[in-house]
């Protein structure tokens, strides 16, 4: 098995959704993450905050966030466990935050390093 990060960029829903919109778009998320969880592909994931701080070159330079058009900014992740890139990118294409067309999932394999 392989470890994939799925990094979830944009908005899944309109910031002046109604609450009752917002619940039920979370519910999504819920159901889709404890279907990864039952399927024990699901390894861990957050949402992230919208504001932070970057530290850039060799001065490290610390400025503040958000970092990019509401479109690419990074909203979450989570990390799968599964065979390959088709298998993680077939996940990825059932991801909630795909109902918008504002929204992406970027998929990664994470490298691994073998010990010293």
């Amino acid at each position: 098995m392989k470890q994939f990060l799925l990094l979830f960029r944009g908005r899944d829903t309109d910031p002046q959704a109604s609450p009752e919109e917002m619940q039920a778009q979370m519910q999504k998320w819920f159901t889709w993450i404890g279907g990864l969880a039952e399927e024990k592909k699901y390894v861990t994931g957050n949402p992230l905050e919208d504001s932070g701080k970057t530290v850039s070159g060799t001065r490290k330079v610390v400025t503040d966030g958000p970092f990019a058009e509401g479109k690419e900014m990074l909203g979450g992740y989570i990390l799968i466990k599964v065979e390959n890139y088709d298998e993680a990118v077939a996940i990825a294409n059932n991801c909630p935050i795909l109902d918008s067309d504002t929204g992406s999932v970027e998929v990664r394999e994470v490298r691994v390093i073998p010990d010293p």
